[in-house]
């Protein structure tokens, strides 16, 4: 299956791109500048692109971010710390991202003859963002099947969506992913910052996985609080 890979630079699309290369064609990565702060995970993935010898397309949605108001992503707001969780990761919700870079990423696939776009999206996401969830992946598969009917035959890839992030570090361990040449921090600092709500889901991962975490953190423990903050919260 020919596929276009949607790539941010994270552990979650670099493994998938991995696990693409291994078991379908991967024909491209594309990534998005969305005004991110933390830009930098675009290098990571046109690394990958390098390392996996495919083009990498990288669009320029600036203008489009700037008018997506109202995220810590994207304006002047602070990423908050701690474990993922609803009342405080919500702020981290860019509307329609996915949907939007996704739309794109289907007519790259479709005007090359690309028979599938694969997507990161995972079963951890379901609660924060809804764009992520398998309700809108089916949709949204549905839609571009109407959207390119009689031009193009291109399905929606999500082999993560009921899966845990844990799930995904063992699989990308499994294809060989260079888990250090990942970014997921979306302090965007000079290192991981290793409290925003990324970075511990991040730490936790590897450490349900069984996998060694690569990965530099400026507050390396600081996952073990807030993953006992949330199980008191939960309790």
């Amino acid at each position: 299956m020919k596929t276009t890979v949607v790539c941010s630079g994270g552990l979650d699309s670099v493994s998938l791109a991995h696990m693409t290369a291994t078991e379908h064609t991967l024909t491209r990565l594309i990534s998005f500048d969305y005004g991110q702060r933390h830009h930098k995970e675009v290098a990571f993935a046109k690394l990958a692109a390098e390392r996996l010898g495919v083009p990498f397309h990288l669009i320029d949605l600036r203008p489009i971010g700037a008018a997506l108001t109202g995220s810590a992503l994207t304006d002047d707001i602070d990423v908050p710390d701690g474990h993922y969780a609803e009342d405080t990761m919500r702020i981290t919700v860019v509307p329609n991202r996915n949907a939007i870079m996704l739309t794109i990423a289907f007519g790259v696939a479709a005007a090359n003859g690309d028979e599938a776009v694969a997507a990161a999206v995972h079963g951890g996401d379901h609660f924060i963002y809804p764009d992520c969830r398998p309700a809108f992946t089916d949709a949204f598969d549905r839609m571009q099947a109407a959207a390119l009917d009689g031009y193009a035959s291109v399905r929606l890839h999500v082999p993560f969506v009921h899966k845990t992030k844990a799930d995904i570090v063992t699989e990308g361990a499994r294809h060989g992913t260079p888990f250090a040449q990942t970014w997921s921090c979306y302090k965007g600092g000079e290192v991981h910052c290793g409290r925003c709500g990324t970075c511990v889901e991040r730490r936790e991962a590897f450490a349900l996985a069984g996998v060694a975490d690569p990965t530099a953190y400026a507050d390396p423990d600081f996952w073990c609080a807030a993953v006992e903050a949330k199980a008191r919260a939960d309790a």
